[in-house]
């Protein structure tokens, strides 16, 4: 498996326009919709979804980043959407330090050992510094892109 599997390249934000944790990922949801990945006029419940799960307990796993992530009967394939804040945002991450860096990830409901897979994928590479500080100084949708791809080339990346 790699980042090519999951991640919706289309839907790839680098530099988010919203403030606070609700607005990053209502507006990493809408960039999986305008990519046509969630099905038709599914964008609100999704969002709904996701906020109502972060509530629960924050997805900021530290380090600067975020993994906000659900499962719903929208999508068929687990898929990924990928920004960037270099203002920081909020999402009362285990460390108290603002996130740069956010993996959005859905997943289809029957198949939790697939959204286990991929996370354990997503936090195989957050939990190389290296790779975190790359995806963090990469300012257009074209540099995460490659960073994801070389990420795939070389596991250890």
């Amino acid at each position: 498996m790699g980042f090519a599997d999951f991640v919706c390249f289309e839907a790839i934000i680098p530099e988010l326009k919203a403030a606070d944790r609700n607005g990053a990922i209502a507006e990493l949801v809408s960039a999986l919709d305008k990519a046509g990945r969630l099905g038709k006029g599914n964008c609100e419940e999704i969002t709904k979804a996701m906020i109502k799960r972060e509530k629960e307990a924050s997805t900021g796993m530290g380090k600067g980043i975020a993994v906000p992530h659900v499962k719903h009967q929208a999508v068929k394939a687990v898929v990924a959407a990928i920004g960037r804040s270099s203002a920081g945002i909020d999402f009362s991450a285990l460390d108290k330090q603002p996130v740069y860096s956010v993996i959005l990830l859905i997943s289809p409901m029957d198949n939790p050992d697939k959204h286990l897979q991929t996370m354990e994928h997503v936090f195989k590479h957050l939990q190389q510094e290296k790779f975190r500080k790359f995806l963090r100084q990469s300012q257009t949708a074209e540099h995460i892109e490659g960073l994801l791809r070389e990420a795939d080339e070389n596991p250890q990346f």
